[in-house]
């Protein structure tokens, strides 16, 4: 993997904000509006979370009427995992 790209698998996991939206889609798609109303974080903060944390390829969105609904990408943590795994391996 790129430095780029491994560069942003890191920057969607420092952040609180961005830990607790990934802690509440872990188990299933939630709506926008569900996570806005559970972090109490405006509309554009949201927003920008949930870019970072797309452009890391580990969250996906489907819109749905006016709302977007987000989950986790499986195929996003397993390349993180084989990342890690990377990182673990001696030599």
């Amino acid at each position: 993997m790129d430095k780029k790209k491994l560069a942003k698998f890191f920057k969607a996991f420092g952040d609180e904000n961005r830990l607790k939206i990934l802690d509440l889609i872990k188990d299933e798609e939630k709506c926008a509006c569900n996570i806005l109303e559970e972090l109490h974080i405006s509309q554009s903060t949201l927003s920008h979370h949930m870019k970072v944390l797309e452009e890391s390829e580990i969250v996906v969105s489907r819109k749905e009427g006016k709302w977007t609904h987000y989950s986790i990408d499986p195929r996003g943590v397993e390349r993180l995992v084989l990342v890690l795994n990377k990182l673990n391996h001696k030599k």
